[in-house]
């Protein structure tokens, strides 16, 4: 029969042991009186071969266990070793700590039950309450030590299980990092094909016509779409890098909405909310005729789009009011108001995202936001909630240096 290999500090502990037991033998300091029985040197019996179950504390920790309740034993018809009876409280606590669940969970029973059992025998028997110090002895070499290898065996099963759930989260986290960047890096794709693919195929288009028709009306025609359509396609690729540079709150792409469309908005918000006693105006004062880069107008047009959201959301009943003001190379200012206050019945709940998010999109284009209650009109209610937002328009006719 080959025998596992020990641990390196089991052997150190099996030689502390047996080294300390002989020379407490060699001295003569052994805990009960000479037995007329057995001689002395029988002491170091049960001493050597608890020393060896030492060895096999980790691999065989029932076994060692058994063997060991039967050297500790063995060892009171003897004059008795005290590192005898400490390699035994080891035994029941390497028993609880490697050995196996149900092992772990028997022991402690058990000593406990032996520990009630033997200090009701010893009262029984010797009719004294010094009785009760043999039950406090014997629940020390095996309850105390059993209780402390429970609690360290559930401490390091714990601490495993934390060490287990940490290693799935950084998987699952990992796993969740490759998707979204799979994921995004095809947003981007698509958002690359809808908003420039448009623009260069139409400069290739008027390009080729521009070069195989010899009419300098043609040619002029041309060269002003081309140059109308290289302006935009710079445009959205200067809105789609500032994307890649910040988070964006959009999940998918879609085809971005212009100022054009300000009317159906209005009018949709206006259908869903005349249930709730709600009026919407548009004020629109921008020059006619006058295109804004496309981040202007699709900000310009989010922005819009959230405060009506938040409006209907949140905004007491009333007067809900749109207006827009821009001049010829200033600036487009986007102004909703609604009225504040505390809305009668429930409520939709708002998680406080709409606000970044309008935030984010004037910071990418270097502009003011603000927005919260102010006074009210003449006339008109005592307070309102105002969004306001200042978009500069620069030419983006050609790239900056």
């Amino acid at each position: 029969m080959t025998f596992p290999r020990p641990h390196r500090d089991d052997v150190l502990l099996a030689v502390a042991m047996l080294f300390g037991g002989v020379v407490l033998w060699s001295f003569g300091l052994h805990i009960t009186e000479n037995r007329d029985l057995l001689p002395p040197w029988a002491a170091l019996v049960p001493l050597g071969v608890t020393a060896f179950l030492e060895l096999l504390r980790r691999t065989m920790p029932r076994t060692c266990l058994l063997a060991g309740t039967v050297m500790v034993v063995a060892d009171q018809f003897t004059v008795g070793n005290l590192f005898t009876v400490l390699m035994f409280t080891d035994l029941v606590y390497a028993s609880v700590v490697y050995g196996s669940p149900g092992t772990a969970r028997r022991v402690p029973v058990i000593t406990g039950l032996i520990t009630v059992a033997s200090t009701i025998t010893f009262l029984a028997w010797f009719r004294d309450p010094a009785g009760l110090l043999l039950g406090v002895v014997t629940g020390l070499v095996s309850f105390a030590p059993a209780t402390t290898g429970a609690i360290i065996r559930n401490h390091r099963e714990a601490a495993e299980a934390a060490k287990l759930r940490a290693e799935q989260t950084a998987l699952l986290a990992e796993m969740d990092r490759v998707q979204a960047v799979t994921a995004e890096r095809a947003r981007m794709a698509r958002e690359l094909h809808d908003m420039v693919a448009n623009h260069l195929s139409a400069i290739a288009i008027h390009s080729t016509a521009a070069l195989s028709l010899d009419d300098p009306k043609t040619t002029q025609g041309a060269l002003e779409v081309i140059r109308e359509n290289s302006v935009q396609g710079l445009a959205e690729m200067r809105r789609l890098i500032g994307l890649l540079r910040d988070s964006s709150d959009d999940k998918e792409p879609a085809a971005a909405p212009t100022l054009d469309g300000l009317e159906s908005l209005v009018e949709q918000a206006r259908t869903n909310g005349s249930g709730s006693g709600f009026d919407f105006a548009l004020d629109d004062r921008r020059e006619n005729g006058v295109r804004l880069p496309a981040p202007v107008e699709l900000a310009a047009y989010r922005i819009v789009q959230e405060s009506l959201t938040n409006a209907l959301k949140h905004a007491e009943s009333g007067q809900v009011r749109i207006a827009l003001a821009h001049a010829t190379g200033r600036a487009l200012t986007v102004t909703v108001t609604s009225p504040f206050g505390r809305r009668p019945g429930p409520r939709a709940p708002g998680s406080g995202a709409g606000l970044v998010g309008m935030r984010e999109r004037v910071a990418l284009l270097d502009g003011e936001f603000e927005a919260g209650p102010a006074e009210g009109p003449p006339q008109g209610p005592e307070k309102i909630w105002c969004v306001r937002a200042v978009l500069p328009v620069r030419d983006e006719g050609e790239p900056s240096a």
